[in-house]
């Protein structure tokens, strides 16, 4: 089986963490956002993944080239000269999609998945019911709680779709559009090669003529690909992870590594993810609703709250961090409070007792000065 990741665009929503790498490519609870999907469809047996990009193809795939040796799948990518919207990239990759999988010739279905969604990937279910019914095509729906601000999709008990309706101002529906989808092969006969939008040009022709049907998902869902959202997708998805099962030898998947050697006065307040080469100091508070990345150093005396540290930052003693990220190489003076999601570029030093509030700061850039209102740091 193939699948789809829909790659296209330049994450101008997630800045400026995406002047640094590409979204897919930037950590979500310590892997990268595109590998959390990959990894749900190896599950499933999607044997070859197409990343559909618009640019820094090859950085794509080489990064991901040894995730896909471990995971014992192909991951390739097809270029679009121009943006081809949401259904362009399916004609796109029409030949790679519609190649015959010697390993199972019948297999006439392949997933499409927008790059930013993280969910508890149904693909397993969404495959079986998508063979039952055996039309055309489903989508995964998720419920929201105010669907006035989203296309929401109306379908009948047994999932076939009868008609979507963009930001209903009266209630005809709660459940939307979740990014996930599983075709047959004959939806190539619908998409031509030019930017197109699946969801207003494709879909709604293919409820008309009953070949599609919603998939209702279970559990959280969240699009990370900005900020706010990220930070609520990160809880979302760390409480999904404290209900997980633990493994043979007992370990939950947010268990605390043996190499991380806490101090007794540390006090960690779960959900919180910890990777096994970062360092906390004495007399922490870290929790809940945390992700700290490989070779972080957290000083004595720091607090952290609802936010993510990547890769090799540095956090020195006494300081404050809540509802925020923290790029690549980072170093947080002492005494320093930032907050009210703020998001830091790789390589951003921050010095000793300011206080940052909702700032967006520029990749290599030395703060000296407190940011006491929301802003961008170029």
């Amino acid at each position: 089986m193939k699948a789809l990741i829909l790659v296209g665009g330049y994450g101008t929503r997630l800045r400026p963490l995406t002047l640094s790498s590409p979204k897919p490519l930037v950590e979500f609870c310590n892997k990268p956002i595109v590998l959390h999907q990959i990894e749900a469809l190896a599950k499933v047996g999607v044997t070859h993944v197409i990343l559909a990009v618009s640019y820094q193809a090859d950085k794509l795939e080489s990064e991901l080239s040894l995730y896909a040796k471990q995971l014992g799948i192909k991951i390739s990518a097809t270029f679009e000269s121009e943006p081809l919207g949401t259904a362009g990239p399916i004609a796109l990759s029409k030949d790679v999609l519609s190649a015959t999988d010697p390993d199972n010739s019948d297999d006439k279905v392949f997933f499409v998945l927008n790059s930013d969604v993280i969910c508890d990937y149904p693909f397993k279910e969404l495959l079986q019911f998508h063979r039952a019914h055996s039309k055309e095509g489903t989508i995964v729906v998720t419920k929201v709680d105010d669907p006035s601000k989203y296309g929401v999709v109306v379908f009948r008990n047994d999932g076939k779709i009868e008609k979507f309706v963009e930001k209903p101002k009266e209630f005809v529906s709660n459940k939307i559009n979740a990014g996930l989808y599983i075709f047959t092969h004959k939806i190539f006969d619908r998409i031509e090669l030019r930017p197109t939008s699946i969801e207003t040009e494709i879909f709604p022709l293919m409820a008309a003529q009953d070949e599609l049907y919603a998939y209702t998902l279970n559990g959280f869902w969240m699009d990370v690909g900005q900020p706010p959202d990220y930070l609520n997708g990160m809880s979302l998805y760390l409480d999904h992870l404290s209900h997980s099962e633990a493994d043979s030898e007992g370990n939950s998947p947010l268990s605390v590594p043996p190499s991380v050697h806490l101090h007794s006065s540390v006090k960690i307040i779960s959900p919180v993810l910890l990777d096994p080469t970062c360092t906390i100091g004495e007399h922490c508070c870290i929790g809940p609703n945390v992700a700290i990345g490989p070779g972080c150093r957290i000083e004595t005396g720091v607090r952290i709250q609802r936010s993510a540290l990547l890769r090799d930052t540095h956090v020195k003693s006494h300081s404050w961090i809540h509802s925020s990220i923290i790029g690549w190489k980072c170093v947080v003076g002492r005494w320093t409070r930032i907050e009210n999601e703020t998001v830091m570029g790789e390589d951003v030093s921050v010095r000793d007792e300011l206080y940052i509030n909702g700032g967006r700061i520029l990749p290599h850039k030395e703060i000296k000065e407190s940011i006491p209102q929301p802003s961008i740091i170029m």
